[in-house]
C-alpha cells in the first residue's frame, strides 16, 4: 500500500467524506447526473451519458469500493452531515497508479513527479460549486492530507480546459507543477501543488 494511513473520514460541519460504496448508487447518481456538464469538460470524454443509468453507477461504484478494500485507490463520496445528499467525490492516487504510470508527465516548476506523495482529484455537485463549497472543500482536503494521510506533497489535478476548477486552485495559492497527457485522454491534466 502506498499509503501509510489511510484515515476512514473527513468531518466538518458543512460535509463528510467517508469510503464510497455501492449503496450509494442513487445518491451518487443524482450529483453526477446534475453536474454532467462539468464533469464531461473534467474527464475529457462524453461520460456521463445522458441516459447513464443508476444501474450502471452502481457497477463503477463496485469496482471504486473494491478498490479502495484493496488499498490501490481510495474514492470517497462527500456528504452532507445527515449523509443523505451527495455533494460530490474525492480520488486519490499514489503517483504510481497504472493510468498515471501511462501517462506523459512534464514538470513545471522543478517538481518530480515519484517525489509526490499523493495524487488528488475531486468535483463538487454544480448547485454546491456554484455556492463556493468546492473551495471549502479543498480547503479541508489540504490539512487532512498533510496531517491525518501524512502525504505533504499533494497535488491536487485538473483538466486544464475546466477553467472553474484551475481557477478555484489558483485563488487558493497552488500552482501548476505538472502537466500530463494521458494516453486515451485528447487534452493535458494540470497538477497543482
Amino acid at each position: 500500500m502506498p499509503f501509510p494511513i489511510v484515515p476512514r473520514s473527513l468531518a466538518t460541519e458543512e460535509f463528510v467524506l467517508r469510503p464510497i460504496t455501492a449503496a450509494d448508487a442513487a445518491r451518487d447518481h443524482a450529483a453526477v447526473m446534475e453536474t454532467r456538464a462539468d464533469l464531461r469538460v473534467w474527464e475529457q470524454s462524453t461520460w456521463p451519458a445522458d441516459d447513464f443509468t443508476i444501474d450502471a453507477n452502481r457497477e463503477d461504484l463496485v469496482d471504486l469500493e473494491r478498490r479502495h478494500a484493496e488499498g490501490r485507490a481510495f474514492t470517497f463520496t462527500v456528504v452532507d452531515p445527515s449523509d443523505s445528499e451527495c455533494l460530490g467525490c474525492v480520488y486519490v492516487f499514489a503517483p504510481t497508479a497504472s493510468f498515471l504510470a501511462q501517462a506523459t508527465v512534464t514538470p513545471l516548476a522543478g517538481e518530480v513527479w515519484l517525489e509526490q506523495d499523493a495524487v488528488v482529484y475531486f468535483w463538487v455537485r454544480a448547485s454546491r460549486a456554484a455556492t463556493g463549497m468546492d473551495a471549502r472543500l479543498l480547503a479541508a482536503l489540504r490539512p487532512w492530507f498533510r496531517d491525518e494521510w501524512k502525504t505533504p506533497r499533494t497535488v491536487f489535478v485538473t483538466n486544464e480546459l475546466f477553467t472553474h476548477q484551475v481557477g478555484l486552485l489558483e485563488r487558493a495559492g497552488l500552482t501548476p507543477a505538472f502537466r500530463f497527457i494521458e494516453p486515451d485522454k485528447p487534452g493535458p491534466y494540470v497538477a497543482f501543488a
